[in-house]
């Protein structure tokens, strides 16, 4: 295979990044894009919205030389694509990606995977039987801090865990996406499920599956009934402190933020405000060199590794496999159950 042809579905804030990233990689070639929007089918980008800042918005990509589609179906069965890549709004994953699987393409999905349960247990049936390779954009285990992070708590050299909080939170969304789809609740699963979800996955990344969770949160502070603000202890019965902080109600102004402190026997590892540092219990300060490759975030380094695989024939398993996104997915699940129930502790099954 000379170039990996993808296909990419939602030109949103994720799916305009992707496809700058695409642009920028040797081995891959954008062959053609859906969006229902027609502005977007023309390569009028300029009211993308990205909480977390993001590049240049004002100037009209070209398709010039890409298929372009209304819909995410007559992308999928465009003979030329071999990776659909889905960054559609999180209640239209579940049939794009089954479709595109049974298609036999590969699939890249953008997070949430899914919306509940019931989804959950579709799409993992179908993943088990796909010809093609299947991956989620669960970004932050493969951003350069977390990444380094954890390899240097899991290869043991910090010692045991005392205690560890990872925060995100977000300026407030109302009204900035397509059709104000993240402050519906019943669309995106407010800030638990769609920011929430990602601190919620490096747990596990990092600790694997706890065996209870006990979240709170407030919700409808500025969406239609959505959890807007949570905070969740993991309980692993061991004796250690695991929480996450995450939220999008704070005001419009207030930057995006993430974060962690991990708290172990022979050092503390750090990501704030003052960059990303290992702070060894005998005075030692590292401030660990990372981004040697060019490849400065989380999905710069997913989606290239993931185009490496297809390319090579290689099963995707450097960041996560398929089982480990379920089974994160049925942590967040179980968040939101104990959410609803004022943070009585629910079992993770």
């Amino acid at each position: 295979m000379d170039k990996v042809k993808v296909g990419i579905i939602g030109l949103g804030f994720m799916g305009t990044t992707h496809y700058d990233i695409y642009k920028h990689l040797e081995n891959v070639e954008v062959v053609a894009v859906a969006d229902a929007d027609p502005d977007k089918r023309r390569g009028d980008i300029s009211k993308v919205f990205a909480n977390i800042g993001g590049g240049d918005n004002s100037t009209p990509l070209d398709f010039s030389n890409i298929r372009v589609f209304e819909s995410g179906m007559e992308l999928i069965n465009a003979p030329e694509v071999d990776v659909v890549d889905i960054c559609v709004p999180t209640p239209g994953h579940k049939e794009l990606l089954i479709a595109a699987l049974n298609k036999g393409k590969h699939v890249f999905c953008e997070k949430p995977l899914c919306r509940n349960l019931e989804e959950l247990k579709e799409i993992e049936a179908v993943v088990k039987n796909a010809r093609g390779y299947f991956n989620v954009g669960m970004c932050v285990r493969a951003w350069p801090e977390y990444y380094h992070a954890r390899e240097l708590y899991t290869s043991g050299a910090a010692g045991k865990v005392h205690s560890c909080v990872f925060r995100r939170l977000s300026p407030n969304l109302d009204g900035k996406a397509w059709d104000n789809w993240f402050m519906d609740d019943k669309r995106s699963g407010g800030a638990l499920l769609d920011l929430h979800l990602h601190d919620a996955d490096l747990v596990c990344y990092f600790f694997g599956m706890p065996k209870t969770v006990s979240t709170f949160g407030v919700r409808g502070v500025c969406s239609k009934n959505g959890f807007d603000h949570v905070v969740t202890r993991y309980d692993f019965a061991n004796n250690t402190l695991v929480m996450a902080e995450g939220g999008w109600a704070a005001a419009g102004s207030v930057p995006f933020e993430m974060n962690f402190q991990i708290i172990c026997e022979k050092a503390t590892i750090c990501l704030n405000a003052g960059g990303y540092k290992v702070h060894w219990n005998d005075g030692q300060v590292e401030a660990p060199v990372l981004n040697a490759d060019e490849l400065p975030t989380g999905w710069h380094r997913e989606l290239n590794y993931f185009i490496d695989c297809v390319a090579n024939g290689i099963t995707p398993d450097k960041y996560q496999t398929p089982q480990q996104i379920f089974e994160s997915f049925k942590v967040i699940m179980a968040e939101m159950e104990s959410a609803e129930n004022n943070g009585q502790p629910v079992e993770v099954k």
